[in-house]
């Protein structure tokens, strides 16, 4: 059974607790850090999912360019030598 996002911020805002020695009246502190942490987390599974999206789309171009149905970039132009 997966735990839920309140077990979660609960057991991270327990173990914020802990880390700080046990203070009295910090809770709602622990609690909202705890809370931040989750979100953050939760749009870095987010934003990963994106990354994922632009990934599969690179590939698809790089497939595209590797079987020569996009234009190649032209050379570019190297400068000239220096004369004596």
């Amino acid at each position: 059974m997966t735990e839920t996002r309140d077990e979660w911020i609960n057991k991270r805002a327990y173990a914020l607790w802990e880390n700080e020695g046990h203070p009295t009246g910090r809770d709602h502190l622990h609690w909202e850090q705890a809370k931040k942490e989750r979100e953050a987390l939760e749009g870095s599974a987010a934003s990963s999912d994106g990354k994922e999206v632009k990934t599969r789309a690179k590939g698809t171009a790089s497939a595209r360019k590797a079987n020569g149905a996009v234009k190649a970039a032209a050379p570019k132009k190297t400068a000239s030598t220096k004369s004596a």
